[in-house]
């Protein structure tokens, strides 16, 4: 995921701005980490450089 990206996301639940934290970064690509929501603090994954921004039921599905 490109951090540049953080303009226009925002949390699925409430449109609220989130926050990110980097695990692991390869130039100008965060290749793991997570986004909070600033107002609900729902927490999203960063996996492979693909951000989940799913919402918590519909994620539990998609992984079952």
């Amino acid at each position: 995921m490109k951090e540049s990206l953080m303009d226009i996301i925002c949390c699925p639940m409430d449109k609220h701005d989130l926050d990110l934290e980097v695990e692991t970064k390869d130039d100008e690509e965060i290749i793991e980490g997570s986004l909070t929501c600033s107002e609900c603090g729902e927490v999203y994954p960063i996996e492979d450089g693909i951000p989940n921004l799913l919402p918590p039921d519909m994620r539990d599905e998609a992984a079952a």
